[in-house]
């Protein structure tokens, strides 16, 4: 699937994160679809290093990257020196997906400065090379601003969150600045599909309730999870999202959600149908204060200045999924 009239062919394009999900995901959309494309992979792939919530500090899996032909620099956003060895290319593309993206990481200053910090480089060298730049922002900006969400809208109650805020305000400072530029930042709601299993415990309930269910037990969710609704985008369109951010009409910041909130039983439900299955709910209590109940994306200035159109419903999405979970699953076992 060719999203736009660009030819990536002879093209060299730079995607952070590109051993994480949809960084990856990237990666083998370019090589799939445009063979002669030179793509270069920055990302810091995973240690044992935890956050003190006991989360990895790094999702980035070499598994992810199984029959990928092109570059690899292993390197970290905090590290001058790994960065310098991005200077040996010239980019035409660069989609900066890398981040400390986990919400309940509470360390605000290794968050600003592996998020913010390295984000001037990144722009700079989109200004020095002329490059188009797509970045990863994040509905998390919105914090828990009452549907639908709206770009320009934005209250984050998280340090992950308030690190993508302060993104886009740089990136609105350099659009202004360089009227010539093209910049883009797409504000990802709940993103679903294949290579998030590395991710863990901040994977989507989607695969989380999968796997449940797959080991033949009941789905757990939060008491009430028929109220809870989430704008879950599939990883198709969010690659979709990227490609057509590379000729958007006007730069900036973007929603890429379908519109079209749904509820975590949804899923739940959903999966048990194409899984056969007929296991119930196992309820509990949720544990979370300041929980987000709602989100729902405004998605008109996506659609009308990067030609964005949410293709796959929840019921397709998780269809086209299924085979991957049930893969990993029994690759897990």
């Amino acid at each position: 699937m060719k999203y736009n009239n660009i030819d990536f062919n002879n093209k060299t394009i730079l995607i952070t994160g590109g051993a994480g999900f949809i960084g990856s995901n990237l990666a083998f959309y370019f090589q799939d679809n445009f063979p002669k494309s030179k793509i270069v992979i920055f990302d810091r792939f995973r240690s044992e290093s935890t956050f003190s919530n006991g989360n990895l500090q790094s999702f980035g899996h070499y598994k992810n990257l199984i029959g990928y032909r092109g570059d690899t620099v292993c390197g970290n956003l905090n590290s001058a020196k790994d960065l310098a060895l991005l200077d040996e290319y010239s980019f035409d593309y660069i989609f900066h997906e890398a981040a400390i993206s986990d919400t309940r990481v509470y360390d605000q200053e290794i968050v600003m400065q592996t998020n913010v910090n390295s984000f001037y480089y990144f722009l700079e060298k989109a200004k020095k090379d002329n490059a188009v730049l797509v970045y990863a922002s994040s509905a998390a900006t919105y914090g828990s601003m009452p549907s639908p969400q709206t770009v320009g809208k934005e209250s984050p109650e998280n340090p992950y969150g308030f690190s993508k805020y302060a993104m886009d305000q740089i990136a609105y400072r350099y659009i202004r600045e360089n009227p010539a530029m093209n910049i883009v930042g797409l504000k990802y709601f709940n993103v679903y599909g294949a290579r998030e299993f590395f991710k863990d415990k901040t994977a989507s309930t989607v695969i989380q309730f999968g796997h449940q269910i797959l080991a033949g037990k009941a789905p757990r969710l939060f008491e009430g999870s028929d109220k809870i609704v989430r704008d879950f985008v599939y990883i198709k369109d969010v690659i979709q999202a990227n490609i057509k951010a590379c000729d958007a009409k006007k730069s900036g910041v973007y929603n890429v959600g379908t519109a079209k909130p749904r509820s975590f039983q949804d899923i739940a439900d959903i999966l048990q149908k194409e899984l056969g299955t007929d296991y119930g709910t196992d309820y509990f209590p949720n544990p979370f204060t300041g929980y987000q109940m709602h989100t729902q994306a405004d998605i008109s200035t996506s659609e009308e200045f990067l030609g964005y159109e949410p293709e796959w419903e929840l019921e397709e999405g998780i269809k086209d999924y299924l085979p991957e979970i049930i893969r990993m699953y029994k690759e897990e076992l």
